[in-house]
């Protein structure tokens, strides 16, 4: 038996979106056996004609699992599909690792692993980030805590999603703190790209130029770099959806009041976040910011006559 069939996992990955799908193409690229769900039956037959193998339920995936990698949208969601009904714990052997990467509050990650626990399972509170695109090259940012034990039993899984993984200490929740802090900064970034795109537009500048301008500037951020070419193309199909980071900063916001510490630049974010979901932009692409403040001042964007 050679190296990698030796140490070749069988994990149920659940939630085959944007995300999920790619986590679960490398996974199997690396030679772990993948069964994949997800609520759109499509994804499913599409993980089984490509990568691994489809499953009817999250009970389904999980059966046998060693690993079982939950890449759904929230809190609720995750715990849906691992104790509702045809949940993943309910199915997994004991010993079993869970890999939830949902983005979702400290005490809710920490009440899912006590829950895992309490069935002998491991729970491993691991938030990712870094796109789609990298997620399909297995070049994921990870930001784990759990106890050794998890670390060691999560870790084929890991080594196959990641190009970078930090491992933040044993006490679950501190990976889910962490991925707040970064969408915090996501989520006012590209509020803030997308009033200085709209700002130029409203002096008639040519914001193609002003892209390249701003991107060799230092006023540049990443994440100026990566949606504004969105805007440009007047292209806002859905990479990362307004919705998400309504939900995002809305944790952040809710953080920020349990424990009486301000942040007026997130809550500015999260209303504009609001305002252009009111509008009707909330399963569109966050770019879609720009759309907000073009449609406040009057302005046309890239793409704007339908």
């Amino acid at each position: 038996m050679s190296a990698q069939s030796a140490s070749a996992k069988k994990i149920g990955l659940i939630g085959l979106g944007s995300m999920g799908f790619g986590m679960a193409a490398s996974l199997a690229r690396a030679g772990h056996a993948v069964t994949g769900f997800d609520v759109n039956a499509d994804a499913v037959a599409r993980f089984a004609a490509e990568h691994g193998a489809g499953a009817a339920s999250p009970a389904e995936a999980a059966t046998e699992a060693d690993i079982i990698v939950v890449v759904v949208v929230n809190a609720a969601q995750t715990r849906t599909v691992l104790f509702g009904e045809n949940g993943a714990a309910t199915a997994a052997k004991p010993g079993a690792v869970i890999i939830a990467s949902a983005t979702m509050s400290p005490d809710d990650a920490k009440a899912l692993a006590r829950d895992a626990e309490a069935l002998g399972l491991l729970y491993l509170d691991a938030p990712i980030s870094g796109g789609a695109q990298r997620a399909a090259e297995g070049a994921l940012t990870i930001l784990a805590s759990g106890s050794p034990e998890t670390f060691a039993a999560a870790r084929p899984a890991l080594d196959a999603m990641a190009a970078k993984l930090y491992e933040l200490g044993d006490q679950t929740g501190v990976g889910a703190a962490f991925k707040m802090v970064n969408q915090l900064l996501a989520g006012v970034h590209i509020a803030a790209a997308c009033e200085a795109i709209t700002f130029a537009k409203r002096f008639d500048l040519d914001i193609a130029k002003v892209y390249e301008v701003i991107t060799a500037s230092a006023g540049n951020s990443w994440m100026f770099e990566n949606r504004i070419p969105h805007v440009l193309d007047g292209d806002y199909s859905p990479r990362s959806a307004i919705d998400i980071f309504v939900k995002d900063l809305g944790i952040v916001a809710d953080m920020s009041r349990a424990t009486k510490f301000p942040t007026p630049m997130a809550g500015a974010g999260l209303q504009l976040f609001l305002m252009s979901a009111a509008a009707g932009m909330g399963r569109d692409d966050d770019a879609s910011v720009a759309r907000l403040f073009a449609q406040i001042a009057g302005l046309e964007l890239p793409g704007a006559k339908d």
